[in-house]
Order: structure tokens, then C-alpha cells, then sequence
């Protein structure tokens, strides 16, 4: 698809390279729990795990190093996790739309926002801006309307840029004018500065961000996005802030899945038979994907507000790193699951 667009080499490259963080973070909980059952399999077929634990040590001593990798690989997975992963996938998409279009990748229209509607509810201001970059102060070709609670229009600003400052909470308009209307609708007062001049607006709560931040995929935001949109938007209905809660906590969470998968493999690859192995592999395969399928689902109820966002996030976690503690706990007494579903101790 990408050729028949007419991308170049350059493009290609770029493309799967935005891709690295994103499948890098997909792919490291499947690779550990595979590269761990090969690792426990030939060891436990060579007899090394009982010779270790017949020399005195323990079973999460032996374990001890798998329990590290796993931790050494969360904490890259966070690192990847919090900025570069969204990032790369918003990035991916947006370079994905420029090569459809048929166009040479722009940064000009990356990141950018055009015909841009936004609704105050606090101070029943709308907001219509015809350009505007995602973390730019600056809108290009902004009208704000202002109403009373019943809807009626009480007075238009028109401006051809506005400028935030961040420092001060002000909005400077360039070029524009201010119009106020009567009870009727019919103009009473006109503040005209199109040729020079600006006029500053103090003690509006709306800030890019806030404005924005309808129109943003919570799931290409980066944590600090995320952290901003919540506090800028607190007004929000719950609702409408629930996606945005959920895959903040995600953001925290998914990285741990690298240990978790450790505690829930490592117990089952210790086997002591052929057909312990051929079952230890199973089991572990079975759980991953449940927790994975459990994941996906505690999500979506999440971004519904059907449960909280912690939740949400951290519940499958909780669960399968308590499966994962019972099993070594069966496995350091040298029990499996089988024996248990078949109720011997």
C-alpha cells in the first residue's frame, strides 16, 4: 500500500522505525515467557534444577535471576512506555496519512488541528480556530462566542491570531475585533483593531491544551499529556474523562506485565518430567493469554466508567502476580497444578 502511494525509501524507514517502541512493548512479555520456558526446560531435562536444589538451594533463590530480568525489563518497558511508544504511534499515524495522501512527509501539517470547534461549559464561550498546532500558544484565525445560560450571544471576538502566555494565564488577540450584542441581537458596540493593535483577555480559564484535548487519541498521549489533559479538564464530566484516567494507569501498568509473566512461567517451567514440561508450557501459554484477554476487557469497562481507572489497569496485574506467588509457593513444596486439580497434596 505504501508504494502503490508513492512512498520513498526515506519514508519506508521511518515508518517501521516509528513502529520500534510500540512493538518492542508488544513483544518483550511474549519473548520472555518463551525464551524462559526454553531456558527451565533444558535445565530441568538436564537434572541442573534438582542438583541445585539437592546442593541446598532454594527454589526462588534459583529463580533469583529470571525474577531480575524480568524487573530489568519492566523498567525498560516503562521507560518506552511513558513518552516514546505514544509517540511513535501518533508519529507513525500521522506519517501514514501524509504518504496516503500521496504527499512527501510535511511537518507542516504534522501534529496539526484545522477547523477546530470547542465548547466551554464553565464559561459558556465557544471556540472556533481555524489552525492550530498540538503544544503551540499560537491559533490562527480564531472567533470565541459568548453566552448567558439560555443560549443567547452576547459577544463575538474575532482575531486573526491568539496568543497564549502561559506565565500569566493571558490571551492576546492580534487583528481582529470585538463585537457586543443586545438583548435583540442586534449590534451595540464595536471594538475594531484589524489594521493594528491587540486586545488582552484576562481571567479566562481556557488554555491550548484545554482547548485541544477533545480532539486528541488518549492512546498516542504521553504520560505528562495525559497528567495535563486530567488537571486542565477536572471540570469534565467523569465520563468523558475516564479514557483519558484509563490509559494513564495503563501507562503504568503494562510495563510490569515483563515480571509478571515471570512470576506466572518460571514456577511452571521448573518440571521434573517430560510430560510435566509438555504441560508447565501449556499452562503458562493459557494464563498469558488470559491475562491478556483480561486485560483488554478490564480496559474497556474502564474507559466506560464502569470500574476505576486503577482497576482498570492494575487488576489483571494483581491477580495473575498472585497466581504467579501460589505457584511458586506449589512448586517450592514440589506440587503442580495437576496434582491440585486432581485434589492430592
Amino acid at each position: 500500500e505504501l508504494l502503490k502511494a508513492g512512498a520513498t525509501f526515506k519514508q519506508l524507514c521511518l515508518f517501521y522505525l516509528f513502529q520500534l517502541p510500540q512493538i518492542l512493548m508488544i513483544s518483550f512479555p511474549v519473548g520472555i515467557l518463551l525464551a524462559l520456558l526454553f531456558c527451565c526446560g533444558r535445565m530441568s531435562r538436564s537434572n541442573e534444577v534438582i542438583s541445585m536444589l539437592t546442593a541446598g538451594r532454594s527454589l526462588t533463590r534459583v529463580l533469583l535471576p529470571l525474577f531480575t530480568v524480568g524487573l530489568l525489563a519492566s523498567g525498560f518497558c516503562l521507560a518506552l512506555n511513558y513518552e516514546w511508544a505514544p509517540r511513535s504511534e501518533a508519529l507513525k499515524q500521522s506519517l501514514y496519512e501524509d504518504i496516503k495522501r500521496g504527499k512527501q512527509q510535511t511537518e507542516k501539517r504534522s501534529g496539526q488541528l484545522r477547523m477546530h470547534l470547542f465548547r466551554d461549559r464553565i464559561s459558556d464561550r465557544t471556540w472556533y480556530i481555524r489552525k492550530m498546532t498540538i503544544g503551540s500558544p499560537i491559533l490562527e484565525g480564531v472567533m470565541i462566542l459568548q453566552q448567558d445560560k439560555s443560549g443567547t450571544i452576547l459577544r463575538k471576538w474575532y482575531a486573526s491570531r491568539a496568543i497564549y502566555d502561559a506565565a500569566t494565564g493571558r490571551w492576546t488577540l492580534q487583528r481582529g475585533m470585538i463585537v457586543d450584542l443586545n438583548a435583540e441581537g442586534e449590534v451595540s458596540k464595536v471594538d475594531n483593531f484589524e489594521e493594528q493593535g491587540q486586545r488582552v483577555l484576562e481571567g479566562w480559564h481556557e488554555t491550548p491544551q484545554r482547548i485541544v484535548a477533545a480532539n486528541l487519541d488518549p492512546q498516542q498521549m504521553t504520560v505528562p499529556e495525559l497528567q495535563e489533559t486530567i488537571t486542565t479538564n477536572a471540570d469534565f464530566p467523569e465520563a468523558q474523562l475516564a479514557q483519558y484516567r484509563t490509559i494513564l494507569a495503563d501507562r503504568w501498568a503494562l510495563p510490569w506485565n515483563c515480571l509478571v509473566v515471570v512470576f506466572i512461567a518460571a514456577p511452571l517451567g521448573v518440571v521434573f518430567s517430560r510430560r510435566g514440561a509438555i504441560q508447565g508450557i501449556g499452562w503458562s501459554i493459557l494464563m498469558f493469554f488470559l491475562m491478556m484477554i483480561s486485560r483488554n476487557l478490564f480496559l474497556a469497562l474502564g474507559k466506560g466508567a464502569t470500574i476505576p481507572a486503577e482497576v482498570a489497569a492494575w487488576g489483571p496485574q494483581a491477580v495473575f502476580f498472585t497466581i504467579g506467588l501460589f505457584l511458586l509457593w506449589m512448586r517450592s513444596g514440589n506440587r503442580d497444578l495437576s496434582s491440585l486439580l486432581r485434589g492430592k497434596r
